[in-house]
Formats: C-alpha cells, sequence, structure tokens
C-alpha cells in the first residue's frame, strides 16, 4: 500500500495554498495535467506521489477553502465542481496571527495567545491531521504572509537556551512564523519556509533543526521574476555581456500585495529578491533597483518588468527587456508541492538539518554554517538532480 504524505500548510486559505490543494485534489479525480510540476517526469525511489498527498493547514480566515479560492480568483467554480469539489468541506485551524509582526494581514480565526500554549496547539493539529487522515508522515510548509524583519540582535534569537527563555517569557522578537517552525522542528516534522520571513533560518532554530536530524528548507519561493534573473544572468555572465545595471519592478494585486504594501514587510521580501545577482555574475552591480507595488486591480495576474543595461564588445551598449505577465499562485503552488515531497524524501533518507540541495526553489536558499548559497539556476538544478538520483534523468 502507498505511503502517504500530510501537507499542514500555514497560510492555508491563501492564494497559493488553495491552487495546490485544488490541483492535486483534480490530480486525484483523474486529470492527466501535470503542467508546471517540476517533478512530475522524475522516477525517484521513496519519492510519494500526488494522488498520495492529503492538504490541511491554519489561517486567520475561518472561511471553506473553497470560499477563499473564489475570493482570490485564481481557480472558479469550474475547478470546483470538476475534482476539486473537496475544498468546500475544508476549512482553516486556528493560527497563530500578529500584527506586529504582519501589519496588513489580520482575522478572526486565531488559536489563544502564548507562545507555548502555540506551539502545543500547532503540534496537536499536526497529530490530529496524521490520526484523521490516516498518515504516514507529515511536513509543514509556510505560505503565509510576509512579516517585517525581526530585531537582529534581540536576545532571544541567539541561541537555543535564549530562544527557550523567549518562549517561557512570550516574548515579542519571536513571531509567528518562528513559532510554527520551532513547533514543527520539535515534532519531528520537516519544515519549509516559501516566505521571506525569518524562520528556520534564524541560528537557534536552524542548530535545533540539525540536532533533532529534522529537514528544513527555505526562503521565499524563487518562481516569476526573480526565477527568470537566475536564467537569465548566467547565460549574460558566461557570454561576457557585462551588466551595467538592472531595474525590476513589480505589481500585483493579491493578499502578497497587500502585505507588502506595509513598509517593514517590503523591507524583508526586497532583501531576497536583491541578493541573486552579484554572486552570479562575480561582480557588484551598482545600479540593481528592485521595486514592488501593490495595485488591487490586477489580483493574482503578476507583472513583472525588467530593463538590462549592458555593455559588449569593443565597448558597444545594448539593452535586454523582459516583460512577464504570469500569475503568481500558477507559478508558486506547483513548486510548493514539490518542496513539500523533497522535504519528505530527505526525512526517509535520514537526512536532517538544512536541505541545501533545495536552493532552486528559493530566492535567498537557507545554508549550512556560513556556506554561500548558489543561486545561478543551472548550477541549482544540476544540484538537485544529482540528489534526487533521478532514474529517468
Amino acid at each position: 500500500m502507498a505511503e502517504r504524505l500530510g501537507v499542514a500548510i500555514v497560510g492555508v486559505g491563501g492564494a497559493v495554498a488553495t491552487t495546490a490543494i485544488a490541483g492535486i485534489e483534480l490530480i486525484k479525480a483523474g486529470s492527466n495535467s501535470f503542467a508546471g510540476l517540476p517533478l512530475a517526469d522524475r522516477d525517484v525511489a521513496g519519492m510519494v506521489a500526488y494522488r498520495d498527498m492529503e492538504f490541511g493547514g491554519w489561517d486567520l480566515a475561518d472561511d471553506t477553502l473553497a470560499d477563499c479560492a473564489l475570493r482570490h480568483g485564481v481557480i472558479g467554480e469550474k475547478e470546483l465542481a470538476n475534482g476539486a469539489a473537496s475544498l468546500n468541506q475544508m476549512r482553516p485551524w486556528k493560527a497563530v496571527g500578529s500584527t506586529g509582526h504582519c501589519a496588513n494581514i489580520d482575522g478572526s480565526n486565531k488559536m489563544e495567545s502564548g507562545h507555548r500554549a502555540a506551539v502545543r496547539q500547532i503540534q496537536a493539529d499536526l497529530q490530529r491531521f496524521k490520526e484523521e487522515k490516516g498518515l504516514d508522515r507529515v511536513v509543514v510548509v509556510n505560505l503565509a504572509s510576509t512579516e517585517r524583519m525581526p530585531v537582529a540582535d534581540a536576545e532571544c534569537l541567539q541561541s537555543q537556551e535564549a530562544f527557550e527563555r523567549g518562549l517561557d517569557a512570550d516574548d515579542s522578537a519571536i513571531s509567528p512564523a518562528m513559532l510554527y517552525a520551532y513547533a514543527s522542528i520539535d515534532a519531528g516534522a520537516p519544515y519549509a519556509n516559501f516566505t521571506p520571513s525569518v524562520a528556520a533560518d534564524v541560528a537557534p532554530l536552524a542548530d535545533f533543526a540539525a540536532d533533532r536530524n529534522v529537514p528544513v528548507a527555505g526562503k521565499d519561493g524563487k518562481t516569476g521574476q526573480t526565477f527568470i534573473k537566475t536564467v537569465i544572468a548566467p547565460a549574460l555572465r558566461d557570454r561576457a555581456l557585462h551588466v551595467d545595471g538592472w531595474f525590476s519592478t513589480n505589481i500585483l494585486g493579491n493578499s502578497d500585495g497587500l502585505a507588502l504594501d506595509d513598509p517593514k514587510s517590503l523591507e524583508s521580501k526586497l532583501g531576497t529578491k536583491g541578493s541573486v545577482l552579484n554572486s552570479i555574475l562575480g561582480y557588484p552591480v551598482e545600479d540593481h533597483i528592485v521595486m514592488i507595488h501593490y495595485y488591487r486591480p490586477r489580483g493574482d495576474d503578476k507583472e513583472a518588468w525588467d530593463n538590462i543595461d549592458l555593455t559588449g564588445f569593443m565597448g558597444q551598449k545594448m539593452q535586454l527587456k523582459l516583460n512577464f505577465l504570469c500569475k503568481d499562485s500558477i507559478l508558486a503552488a506547483p513548486l510548493a508541492i514539490e518542496i513539500a515531497r523533497c522535504l519528505d524524501l530527505a526525512q526517509q533518507r535520514g537526512e536532517g538539518g538544512v536541505q541545501e540541495q533545495m536552493g532552486l526553489f528559493f530566492k535567498l536558499p537557507q545554508m549550512k554554517g556560513s556556506n554561500d548559497p548558489v543561486h545561478a539556476f543551472p548550477e541549482q538544478q544540476l544540484i538537485l538532480d544529482r540528489w534526487l538520483g533521478d532514474q529517468s534523468a
């Protein structure tokens, strides 16, 4: 009998989560479309099949996932009628929320206050999910809205012992994302951070994951503009075309865009989006500008626009312009699914701590210790392929 994997999602009512769940439900209902799922054609021993995945999770909204999905506008009545009807019966579990960490996102579906109480509730939810669904294993994926950057020198973030004291004291420097990461690791459930928020990458939690031999990965899913940037920049480097400047701007109107309309949350996002170029090219791009604008009418239909100024042979100036009109959640949802499958595979293989081989899924890949991340997409793909040991590659 096939083993079954549960995916517990932080932010399960969001556009990315509801899109991911609907997509898997359509596959279970007989859909043969695996477009956008980058590992669908891989034959990897031990990797769970899409049809053997179950979903649940936490959200500050208490609407059914079908209502949430319709509100986001990525999937509609057609999908809900043609296989994804189970979203009508799915409701989020009570979530940890803090407008102090994410100013523009709030809701009434909150669990009781207090850090230790929140950890206990998260772990109770994971155990209940596993028992009710008859699951063999559970992983946790953070798809919630972007939180502000924490205070870097906060005492509770300096060591595992200090973090434990911070939990006892309900220290405000410990964010909801950190609470989910801690609770997951402590429960032995692999944890992935698809957001720019600081979570398992804070030193005490990275060390905790290594000590417990629990796989963790992150952060900030590499879906659209940064994905294209990490594909094109290596080609420009290898053709010796010097990048004089790279201007990137985005407009989007979904809940992610609303969260990023808060300057403190935006700071977290820009930090991950702007980190890749110098590493790939091997020199600083002085005029690398990244901008994100919340524009409500676009909803989930994001537009990413790039202008690249280049110097070529004999000092001749050139330009490259890119305009990516994409659906944010349609790009992100398949990656969240594959991240869950890879984390589960790592746990089955007994590989705990930071999973560096999963870097191609993230804008700012979490690394072990002082290791520098690889950002160039072709190199990241090779690293993942070698780890997968794909029999069909």
